[in-house]
């Protein structure tokens, strides 16, 4: 095993599989990356869904505005109601230009959150948020594309329950492509302060 052959032998063996290693390796990025320009994130797309007041819209409605975006539901204790009143807050904070960014609460329950539901509740947060509902398909489309996590809680019931989802509000640029997100510990103050960079 010590000669100077077979080590020669195992070193160009060990070699080739390293190159073979690192064409599949490139073949699989260049692959991962040739429908998304370098830097893009994968999040955001078309979705089609209907409104607090019955109107059908899609990612469309809003192109020439800012999109602030959530996925949540009516019914949440907590989470929701808090990061809509962020939203709500950052948006106060911009004064007039806030007519330039268009805050969304697109619902992870259908079943409940009808466009009437949504109306008083969005209504309760800003004069100018939009609720967004849908069927369960499209639902399920616009999350999708937001990369966002949603089910029912463990132990519920048909009539009362939870529901465990992705928060996270999302800021995305007025050709409805991603710039930016915020975590449950976001500010108003940073909220406007990153809307500005975009406006």
């Amino acid at each position: 095993m010590n000669s100077p052959w077979i080590r020669r032998a195992l070193t160009a063996v060990l070699l080739a599989v390293l190159v073979i290693c690192g064409l599949l390796l490139y073949q699989l990025y260049q692959r991962s990356v040739s429908d998304t320009p370098a830097g893009e994130a994968l999040i955001g797309g078309p979705f089609e869904l209907t409104d607090q007041n019955g109107n059908t819209v899609t990612d469309q409605s809003f192109k020439g505005r800012l999109m602030l975006i959530y996925f949540g539901f009516t019914y949440c204790p907590d989470a929701c109601p808090t990061a809509l009143g962020v939203m709500s807050a950052a948006l106060d904070k911009l004064d007039v230009a806030a007519d330039r960014v268009a805050p969304i609460l697109i619902t992870v329950d259908p079943e409940r959150d009808t466009p009437e539901v949504l109306k008083e509740y969005v209504g309760a947060f800003h004069p100018r948020m939009v609720g967004l509902t849908g069927t369960r398909e499209q639902i399920a489309q616009a999350a999708k594309a937001y990369r966002v996590f949603y089910q029912k809680a463990p132990g519920a019931t048909s009539d009362e329950y939870l529901m465990d989802h992705t928060l996270l509000i999302y800021l995305m640029d007025a050709d409805g492509k991603y710039v930016a997100h915020f975590g449950p510990d976001a500010t108003p103050d940073q909220v406007a302060a990153e809307i500005r960079k975009h406006l």
